[in-house]
């Protein structure tokens, strides 16, 4: 054979040799269909869990991941402590009647109103000085005001010989001023008496207002500057206590109060003894509501008095009474002034009825004077009363 073709066969044969090597190896590693050859994969030692994931195993509990929701507290939680009340400073007692006039004038203008014009009529004969007079009589004045007040008037208009509006304005102011009595002592004792506080009882019948009126004359006092203890005597209602405390905690006063049922007289004692304890200015004691008929009562109330007069002298006891209550007001007055000495009459109501002249009947028939009254719900609606303020509200 020639050298020549033999070479060539030679090198052919190792070209497709060649050749189909790496025809095998591509189409073992990238031809799609065909199964290929994992690689060895080297196992890399296992990093630490995250702190969870080993608290988990521990047992311990895991804080829940961020998309599931918080776990629920199976412990009840904790009560919350109460807010403390916010202490008020209530204004002060100057000026209280004269900032609540539009008020006491819109109650009593058709008193005073009627009475101007029955008195500035063209001809003043008998049957408008009866006329006069009814009206007088109907604002709860009293018979025997009334007629002293329309014979007074008569005199004086006949007198004077004119009726002009102003001039019987004037007339009237003056002959009202005169049956409230415009020196009559209207303060409140609530000075302490050296280490002693003053000491003052409300009371009265069922309803008019009594608890109401402690918390509202406790508000006048601290506006005035003085410290004042509440003690809730009226042990009959667990509400009366209730009432107080309220009134006690918005204003910074002390309520010494005890279970219901238990001896008014005792509840008393200890607030007079809390007082002195306190070095507080002024005592204030809410007494039970009751019946001026029912005698057993009449006498506890006395009691209460002469327990209380024990540890620290009554400087007032002020008898609360409904204006609306008219005549049988005036009967309560009587046997509340016969059994505890009331030294001063608190007005409740005064706004929300046209019976103003109450307040010369009880004074002519008791002796006691008006010494505040109310002028609305509240609570800064009672005031000490001004007689000035009074007249010139109900004549304007």
């Amino acid at each position: 054979m020639d050298i020549t073709l033999l070479v060539s066969i030679i090198v052919v044969v190792a070209l497709l040799a060649v050749g189909g090597f790496f025809l095998v190896r591509t189409r073992s590693s990238v031809a799609p269909g065909k199964e290929e050859t994992k690689p060895e994969v080297t196992q890399e030692p296992k990093a630490a869990p995250p702190q969870e994931d080993r608290e988990r195993e521990e047992g311990a509990v895991s804080k829940p991941p961020a998309h599931a929701p918080p776990a629920r507290d199976t412990a009840a939680p904790a009560p919350a402590e109460p807010a403390a009340p916010e202490i008020e400073t209530p204004p002060p007692s100057a000026g209280r009647m004269v900032r609540l006039r539009a008020r006491l004038a819109r109650s009593q203008s058709s008193f005073g109103q009627g009475l101007l014009t029955l008195l500035s009529a063209k001809t003043l004969d008998e049957d408008t000085w009866e006329e006069i007079e009814d009206t007088l009589i109907t604002a709860d004045i009293g018979v025997t005001s009334a007629t002293q007040i329309v014979e007074n008037l008569r005199t004086r208009v006949k007198v004077l010989g004119t009726r002009d509006t102003e001039e019987v304005r004037g007339l009237l102011r003056d002959e009202l001023l005169k049956q409230l009595g415009t020196d009559t002592d209207r303060v409140v004792r609530t000075e302490p008496h050296g280490d002693r506080p003053a000491v003052i009882m409300i009371v009265g019948v069922n309803g008019t207002g009594k608890t109401t009126t402690t918390g509202k004359l406790a508000r006048v006092l601290v506006g005035d500057g003085r410290s004042v203890v509440l003690g809730a005597a009226d042990t009959f209602r667990a509400a009366a206590s209730e009432q107080l405390q309220t009134w006690g905690s918005r204003v910074g006063a002390p309520v010494v109060r005890k279970d219901e049922g238990a001896d008014p007289a005792s509840v008393a004692f200890d607030a007079v003894a809390r007082g002195i304890e306190d070095g507080a200015d002024t005592v204030i004691i809410d007494t039970a509501g009751r019946l001026h008929t029912k005698t057993g009562l009449m006498d506890e109330l006395g009691k209460v008095k002469r327990v209380v007069e024990k540890k620290s002298q009554v400087d007032e006891v002020l008898l609360v009474l409904d204006a609306t209550t008219g005549q049988n007001g005036l009967r309560q007055a009587r046997v509340f002034a016969e059994v505890v000495n009331v030294t001063g009459i608190a007005l409740t109501k005064l706004d929300g009825t046209a019976k103003g002249g109450i307040i010369v009947q009880v004074q002519r028939e008791l002796g006691v004077p008006v010494k505040l009254v109310g002028l609305g719900e509240g609570p800064d609606d009672l005031a000490p009363f001004d007689p000035e303020v009074f007249v010139d509200a109900i004549l304007d």
